[in-house]
């Protein structure tokens, strides 16, 4: 008699699509098609290595099964089956024996140098999927401001969500899925995107129940063009809140080194106003690293000039400026390398990595470089932060 096993499944509901999991699964476990991402279960090996990559937590998701469903099947979901009666097959079928082993593997996958992200010490406790996509809260547009100039070559939007009554328990530093309305091209609902948070959790304003969101129009960006186009009065839907290391550290004597490059800007600006409000004497404590083309591109550019240099010490770097050199974030950490040399021993330092993939090498290599002029391997250094929930990236 065949046992029953814990299959290894994504929720299609949850997933965006991504592909973080791909990518990170070292056994090629994972694959997709044009509508959704699926495991095979003849290749897993429940190494977890896909856990802490996924944003919104889609793949956490384990059945137990007397036959494995096939990527076919898989593939044509629209949502996870639910879990069979196998009581009828006999034998040991306790879902929470098995569910003992895959918690275990779990931790295990969230441990370790080159593990998942943690969140820091001190963070605020947070809290995930309130809203999927069968029950998303509705909010109504309160704003819609484009950031960059006119004839700057991006536009940049922050947009103001009212959430009227409704309850969205989210923090600085997570992310929202926002629901385009319409179909692909498979005649699906289209599913959620996902977009950092860049108020403070208690508001644009103290005590006022929205959040807002910095979003770049992309073109042919199915929902990018969507909310940039939104109007005052228009009603969308929200689903999450996801994310649960990207956090900001609650204890005052804590210092940050934000790195960033365009609306990887905006946990920043929530982490920026959050201790503004709440931290008003933390001077010195945090450090912005923020790349753009040129000034005129720069979402922000002018309410940063009014927050004081000596409550956050800014350093922007502007790549396509006329008759300038190029620079980009990684030479300005050099040129600061100095301070914050001793800033990487020290157990106080978050280091906040956000923005587009293709800066993560540079910054790397930048963090590397100063390491080594202070005599410490940067390997060793971004291990034990990370270890210790001080080091994170969210890059797209």
């Amino acid at each position: 008699m065949n046992k029953p096993i814990k299959q290894h499944l994504i929720d299609p509901e949850i997933c965006i699509r991504c592909h973080a999991c791909v990518e990170a699964c070292p056994k090629d476990a994972i694959t997709h098609d044009d509508v959704n991402v699926v495991v095979d279960a003849s290749i897993c090996d429940m190494e977890m290595a896909c856990i802490g990559p996924c944003p919104t937590g889609a793949i956490d998701n384990w059945l137990v099964v007397m036959q494995p469903y096939t990527l076919e099947e898989q593939l044509g979901w629209e949502e996870l089956p639910a879990q069979a009666d196998l009581s009828a097959a006999g034998g040991d079928t306790s879902v929470e024996a098995l569910d003992d082993a895959v918690a275990a593997l779990l931790a295990e996958a969230h441990q370790g140098a080159g593990g998942a992200a943690k969140a820091p010490a001190s963070a605020s406790h947070p809290t995930v999927n309130v809203n999927g996509v069968k029950n998303p809260i509705e909010a109504v547009v309160q704003g819609n401001y484009r950031l960059t100039a006119e004839d700057a070559d991006a536009d940049v939007r922050h947009i103001i969500l009212n959430l009227g009554p409704g309850k969205f328990p989210i923090l600085e530093g997570q992310t929202v899925g926002i629901l385009p309305p319409g179909q692909d091209e498979n005649g699906r609902p289209h599913g959620p995107r996902l977009y950092s948070m860049s108020s403070p959790r208690d508001g644009e304003r103290p005590n006022t129940n929205n959040l807002s969101l910095t979003v770049k129009r992309e073109d042919g960006g199915v929902c990018s063009n969507y909310i940039c186009d939104l109007k005052r009065g228009d009603k969308v839907n929200l689903t999450g809140p996801f994310g649960s290391t990207f956090l900001i550290p609650e204890d005052p004597a804590t210092r940050l080194i934000m790195v960033c490059t365009g609306t990887g800007s905006a946990p920043f600006r929530g982490f920026t106003m959050r201790r503004q409000r709440t931290m008003p004497a933390a001077k010195g404590t945090m450090k912005l690293f923020f790349g753009a083309r040129t000034p005129e591109s720069l979402p922000y550019f002018g309410p940063l000039g009014k927050v004081p240099q000596t409550f956050l010490e800014k350093h922007f770097a502007f790549s396509r400026v006329k008759d300038q050199p190029k620079t980009y974030v990684q030479d300005k950490l050099r040129e600061d390398g100095e301070a914050i040399a001793p800033m990487l021993t020290d157990g106080g330092t978050h280091i906040y990595v956000c923005g587009l993939k293709a800066m993560e090498a540079g910054v790397d290599a930048a963090f590397e470089d100063i390491a080594h002029g202070a005599g410490l391997k940067w390997a060793e250094v971004k291990a034990a932060m990370r270890e210790s929930g001080r080091y994170h990236v969210e890059t797209y």
